[in-house]
């Protein structure tokens, strides 16, 4: 019995150091870091041993900003920009642009819950039944670039924001395409500290799990197709590890327009997560020490139940 709890604390003990070291990765990654409180308890460090073997099979380079010469399939987007916003213009005017009215959209309402809107084309999977309604030339776009895995139309507001994170899976890589824009540095990205202001029909590919955060302090929205590109990787399994992740756990990300599209079952159970997330909310209003005291103390307890109780 105590040889048996030895191997399982050695288990244990391995997993906890390569879950340390992918995180150490993770944090020095980029110039801009996260404090140390933040790092521990942000979900970078949960996928730190899921990415960390991405970035190490990346075959293309590892750094904020990716030149698009190395996806020169993403040139048929760029080529009809045009005939893309168009179609995103149609779909403002209708108002159907808009952002998550109920808790079915995890990225939306933990990420991007300042005033920033959407419209899914597709995500990890087929396209959305509104996509192909409303939106039948960029659908067909779209279906011509395979190694998009997801798309959207976003509306960054005039005055508002997109607070400082990091995206969760290095297995993509972001795609931004300008199409209304207030063509101003005013309204720009920033990845890693580099600042990039988004163009009338100008392109960027950026990594997303660089720490980065965006804002439009102009007096006109900000209007982009925004995409994930799958991040080539080499060798086979690689390969096959990034689609499997992306079937398996992205797809269930997935979040409607309107009623007849699909919900993932992340988003499914989201609603019910949030409940919790909303007590911790008001808990933060009525003491923020407090809040953060319970916060690290269910982190150790979870941290203490899963590596360090057999020791007793």
């Amino acid at each position: 019995m105590h040889a048996f709890i030895a191997e399982l604390f050695t288990l244990k003990f391995f997993i906890l150091f390569s879950f340390i070291i992918a995180t150490v990765i993770v944090h020095y990654r980029g110039r801009v870091r996260y404090k140390f409180f933040r790092q521990f308890a942000d979900h970078s460090t949960f996928m730190a041993p899921i990415n960390v073997p991405m970035y190490a099979l990346s075959d293309v380079e590892n750094k904020p900003y990716i030149s698009t010469a190395h996806f020169p399939q993403l040139a048929l987007l760029k080529e009809n920009w045009q005939i893309i916003r168009d179609e995103a213009i149609l779909l403002e005017r209708e108002e159907l642009i808009k952002g998550s009215d109920t808790y079915n959209d995890a990225g939306f309402n933990s990420f991007f819950r300042r005033g920033w809107k959407r419209f899914y084309l597709k995500w990890y999977g087929d396209f959305h039944p509104s996509a192909k309604k409303y939106c039948p030339q960029t659908v067909e776009l779209l279906k011509n670039t395979p190694n998009i895995k997801a798309a959207m139309f976003a509306v960054l507001p005039a005055g508002s924001q997109l607070m400082q994170h990091r995206d969760p899976y290095a297995g993509s890589l972001r795609y931004h395409l300008g199409l209304i824009t207030p063509n101003s540095e005013q309204c720009h990205i920033v990845v890693d500290g580099q600042s990039y202001a988004w163009k009338d029909g100008d392109d960027v590919i950026f990594d997303e799990t660089y720490i980065h955060h965006a804002e439009n302090k102009t007096d006109m929205d900000r209007l982009i197709l925004f995409c994930d590109v799958e991040r080539p990787v080499k060798t086979i399994i690689g390969r096959a590890w990034n689609n499997f992740f992306g079937w398996f756990v992205m797809a269930s990300a997935a979040s409607p327009n309107m009623g007849e599209d699909k919900t993932g079952n992340i988003n499914k159970a989201f609603r019910y997560v949030y409940s919790i997330r909303l007590v911790g909310k008001k808990l933060k209003a009525y003491n923020e020490r407090l809040y953060y005291v319970v916060k690290y103390a269910l982190f150790a307890a979870i941290l203490y139940g899963l590596f360090f109780r057999h020791l007793l």
